[in-house]
Order: C-alpha cells, then sequence, then structure tokens
C-alpha cells in the first residue's frame, strides 16, 4: 500500500510549502481537488488547463519531491437541476481534460443527487413512505442519473480516464453498496469505488463486509474515521443536523485515525482491501475539527505506517 493525502487536508498551505510538507513527511502520492466542493486551493483548473508551462511546472514540482498524483477529485453535485448542476458539470469535465493532459488515469467524485420532477432543489430519498419518495427515487435514477452518467462515461473514455472513483456519500444517490453498484451496472465498469469508511460508520453499515461485496470495485481508498457517540447517538439517531462546530453535541464526528476505530480495526480494513485485489493508495482526508490540520495528518501517517506494515 501507498500513503497518500487530499491537498485539501492542508488547504492552508500554498501548492509549493504542502508539497514540501507531503514529501517532508514521506508521503508517496497526493490527491488534488480542482473546483465545485473545494475551493481548490492547490489547482488553478483553468490556467492549468491553458498553459502547458504551468502544467510543467506543476508536474516538475511533484516529481522533484518524489510524488506522484493518485487522483483528481471534483466532487460536487452535477446533477442538480439549474445553473448549479451545469456549473458542477462544467469543472467535471475540464477536471478531466486536465487529467488527459496530466497523464492522470483517475477521477475521484461523488454521484450527485437529483431533484424530484418538478423540482427546484436536490431531494435525498431515504425511506419508503410516504409512497411517492418511491416514484421519486425512480425518476432521480432512470430520468436524470443513468442518462447523465452513460454520457459521462463517453466523454470520459475519449479523455483517456480508465476510471471514476464515486464516494458513497450522505445526501448522494449513490450512498451504499446498493446503490454505488446499482450505477456501475448501468453506465459500465469505468466506474468504481472511491471507498471511503467514515460515511458507512456514520450511517451504520459495516466497511468491512462491504469490501467484501464491492471486490473488484474499488478504484481509490480514502482513510477516514469516525467516531459515534453513544450517548448522543442514543437520543437523536445517527441522522445528524448538527454543523460540525458542535462536536460535544453531535452523534457523530469525523476524526483522526486511531480515535474512531482501533489499530486491529483497521489493520483488517487493510488486510481485507489487499484479500479483494487492492493494493494501492490510502488518500488520507483530514476533516478532524478537534485536531489541527499538519498534527491530524502526521498522526494518521504515523498510524498508517505501523497498519501497512502489519496489515
Amino acid at each position: 500500500m501507498k500513503i497518500g493525502m487530499v491537498t485539501d487536508s492542508l488547504g492552508y498551505l500554498s501548492f509549493d510549502a504542502v508539497v514540501e510538507t507531503a514529501s517532508e513527511l514521506g508521503l508517496q502520492m497526493l490527491e488534488f481537488a480542482c473546483g465545485n466542493w473545494s475551493q481548490a486551493p492547490h489547482v488553478k483548473l483553468d490556467l492549468l488547463l491553458e498553459k502547458e508551462t504551468e502544467r510543467k511546472r506543476f508536474l516538475g514540482k511533484l516529481r522533484d519531491h518524489g510524488l506522484e498524483i493518485s487522483a483528481l477529485n471534483c466532487s460536487g453535485n452535477q446533477l442538480a437541476p439549474g445553473d448549479s448542476g451545469r456549473d458542477h458539470d462544467s469543472v467535471v469535465r475540464k477536471t478531466m481534460k486536465l487529467a488527459s493532459l496530466l497523464g492522470v488515469k483517475r477521477i475521484v467524485m461523488m454521484s450527485g443527487l437529483p431533484a424530484g420532477p418538478g423540482d427546484s432543489h436536490p431531494n435525498w430519498i431515504t425511506v419508503a413512505w410516504p409512497t411517492g419518495t418511491t416514484r421519486i427515487l425512480e425518476y432521480q435514477w432512470n430520468e436524470v442519473a443513468i442518462p447523465y452518467w452513460r454520457d459521462l462515461v463517453k466523454y470520459a473514455a475519449s479523455m483517456g480516464i480508465e476510471k471514476i472513483c464515486i464516494e458513497p456519500h450522505g445526501y448522494q444517490l449513490v450512498y451504499n453498496v446498493e446503490s454505488m453498484l446499482r450505477l456501475r451496472e448501468a453506465a459500465g465498469s469505468m466506474v468504481g469505488a472511491n471507498f471511503d469508511p467514515s460515511h458507512m460508520m456514520w450511517m451504520g453499515g459495516d466497511p468491512l463486509a462491504a469490501i467484501r461485496k464491492l471486490r473488484g470495485a474499488i478504484y481509490h481508498v480514502h482513510a477516514k474515521d469516525t467516531r459515534i457517540d453513544r450517548e448522543n447517538s442514543a437520543l437523536t439517531t445517527l441522522l445528524e443536523t448538527k454543523t460540525s462546530d458542535r462536536v460535544s453535541e453531535r452523534a457523530w464526528n469525523y476524526v483522526t485515525l486511531g480515535y474512531g476505530h482501533s489499530d486491529s480495526w483497521w489493520r483488517e480494513f487493510v488486510l481485507l482491501l489487499r484479500q479483494v485485489g487492492y493494493n494501492d493508495v490510502l488518500s488520507i482526508e483530514h476533516e478532524d475539527v478537534s485536531m489541527s490540520p499538519l498534527e491530524g495528518v502526521k498522526k494518521t501517517i504515523a498510524f498508517l505506517e505501523n497498519i501497512v506494515e502489519l496489515g
């Protein structure tokens, strides 16, 4: 396994500084966000598309520090109605074009979430009652998502992309194993998972069981942990609407690796990934608001080095 990082984890650093820091920390790969829900602090998307000199500088800086690009990330909601969805789709396609120019073969993104028929806002259907919800869900899949994704896969192929890594996530059409495999079946084998166990944790799933079910379809992995607060969740359930800064009040929080699940759990996680054929990057995504970004990344690297060595 290689240890990498989503560079947004250290988003306060400049591009030059994040590359130098990553090298000093012993990281091997970096995942760069290109826009949409990220402010893209390390990628000037339009500039890199326009100027070969900028692309050469970008790649040269990485090469000089012994780093590779694991993927470009353009997570957003390209299936949203109106200008918002069109703007996000534009960033997705620009990101794929940039990946082609940089020789990057993997794109990390989310499935997107459509509105219901005639609605102006995305609608995440998580229940089968009232009965109208199932009609909305089938409309989202059959009328919006599947046609969009079949078209996007064709575009990605024309750009030389080999793997589109969908991150199952709350408030997305693809949020669990079943929906991940449904999209893959509809859009083709270019579509696989960016497997981030932290989301399944707070939704009540079992990431270890999911790895087995996704054999052959895991294309990229995020290393991120979740801690469930049993006292809070006993009263509120795991459906959480409090903002991330209200850590002590929430049912769950994203945490630095090892602060939610033990080293033995993460060792099994890595072992299972290897057993299903994934022996690639573990891309650290630091979103623990209780710990400074650099401290959290350092702790996660040390934790993963031990796990990868022993796993």
